[in-house]
């Protein structure tokens, strides 16, 4: 609110109305007759009780209480707002979003721990959850396919959390990541012909690197003519083929039953004939289930994890594959790694903000113990400019083995030429 005041008889004149108002009645009403409604109600309370309100104010009034029956209350304008692309609410008077892949501190604030406290068990409502004393966290997806995480207090000592990744309405392909210089257009072209010649991807990174954003890319090359099933924990991905199955697993509802983890998706997906199957996040035993999916021909399988390089990720998979099969030797496990995965991503956020595609790796095979790759591009940091503090690099290449996956599958889909326009064959 502009003033003190303004605030203060916001607060009576909400408060008078949401005495008044039934709950059920919010649910009938479209936004535009909920909006007249409200500044009717407002109009009647105003002259009631002898404020004087400027125009603006009153307007102000009326989309502050309707955002906040109908959407997300202060956080609405930044949800409207399309530079933003992260929102996180930190008790009711620390906000910040992330803009530009820097995060700074919004001038947005709730009334009180209480108003934000009833927005946050809206939004758990609304989407079939709950948040109270008896489950203090939820996840879930709102109607727009933004992901959100609620954490209340005890559990959140500073006041309730509400953390928000938006989802981008336009989907980015391997085009626009070059333009933004995610990755230079050899490596697009790369990537582009290891989606469409059908290897096995794993997309690496840390929390919000765009390995989602680089997983929607890369599956607008997948061929129309294949059934794909994806699994995620929130929908995120956006694909355009027109055979496609979207599952997303399920919490446990009030009665702690009914719940659908990832790896019972997982199994039950290969009984769904797919001809790829893109799991949006491995977290856990799911792992085992995608491996085994990549090895019995689901070729072109693809799926992201968190990890800080690409020797990292397959170490993390070997991790959950042991959680998810503990009498399994570590040498098998390896084995099936190896024989699964084919090409592992790497991508980070710099501290500029910018997010960059760190490095392109073939996995090649073992020796003894030790899992062999190969990096095809990588990512060179030269220096930091001292006026914009960005990161000045380039992304380089050794060049491509000729008993390469990627050649041999390139070579039987005929894009062999493709890749020899890149960079020349090497022996």
């Amino acid at each position: 609110m502009a003033t003190t005041q303004a605030r203060s008889i916001f607060v009576e004149l909400r408060q008078q109305i949401y005495d008044a108002l039934e709950a059920d009645i919010v649910n009938t009403l479209s936004r535009e007759q909920l909006t007249d409604q409200i500044s009717s109600a407002i109009d009647v309370l105003i002259k009631h009780n002898d404020h004087s309100v400027a125009g603006v104010v009153r307007k102000e009034y009326v989309k502050n209480i309707v955002d906040e029956l109908l959407g997300l209350g202060p956080l609405q304008p930044l949800m409207d707002d399309e530079s933003i692309t992260d929102v996180m609410v930190n008790g009711c008077d620390n906000v910040f979003i992330e803009r530009n892949g820097l995060v700074e501190k919004s001038n947005i604030t709730f009334l009180d721990e209480k108003q934000l406290l009833q927005i946050a068990k809206r939004i758990a409502a609304r989407v079939g959850r709950r948040v109270d004393d008896s489950s203090p966290t939820c996840d879930a997806r709102l109607p727009d396919g933004s992901r959100v995480n609620i954490v209340i207090p005890p559990i959140a000592i500073d006041g309730t959390s509400i953390s928000i990744r938006k989802f981008k309405k336009q989907s980015i392909d391997l085009e626009k990541l070059v333009e933004f210089g995610a990755m230079n257009s050899d490596m697009a072209k790369v990537l582009m012909i290891a989606a469409r010649c059908r290897l096995n991807i794993l997309i690496s990174g840390g929390t919000g690197s765009g390995k989602t954003t680089m997983l929607n890319a890369l599956t607008q090359y997948v061929s129309e003519q294949e059934r794909i099933v994806t699994i995620e924990d929130a929908a995120e991905l956006r694909l355009l083929q027109p055979h496609v199955v979207r599952l997303e697993t399920r919490t446990a509802g009030i009665e702690g039953t009914g719940a659908l983890a990832q790896r019972e998706l997982v199994i039950n997906s290969l009984r769904m004939r797919p001809d790829r199957i893109i799991v949006g996040e491995c977290r856990g035993g799911e792992a085992f289930e995608m491996l085994q999916a990549m090895n019995t021909g689901h070729d072109g399988s693809m799926s992201t994890l968190h990890a800080n390089t690409p020797r990292d990720a397959l170490a993390r998979v070997e991790a959950m594959v042991m959680m998810a099969s503990n009498n399994l030797p570590l040498e098998a496990i390896r084995r099936t790694i190896v024989s699964a995965v084919d090409i592992v991503i790497q991508i980070s956020r710099l501290h500029d903000g910018s997010r960059k595609v760190m490095s392109i790796s073939e996995v090649c095979g073992l020796e003894g113990q030790n899992v062999v790759m190969e990096e095809i591009f990588r990512f060179d940091t030269h220096s930091v400019d001292s006026d914009t503090r960005r990161v000045i690099g380039e992304h380089t290449t050794a060049g491509l083995m000729k008993r390469s996956i990627l050649v041999e599958k390139a070579r039987y889909f005929g894009l062999e030429n493709n890749l020899n326009s890149i960079f020349g064959l090497r022996g």
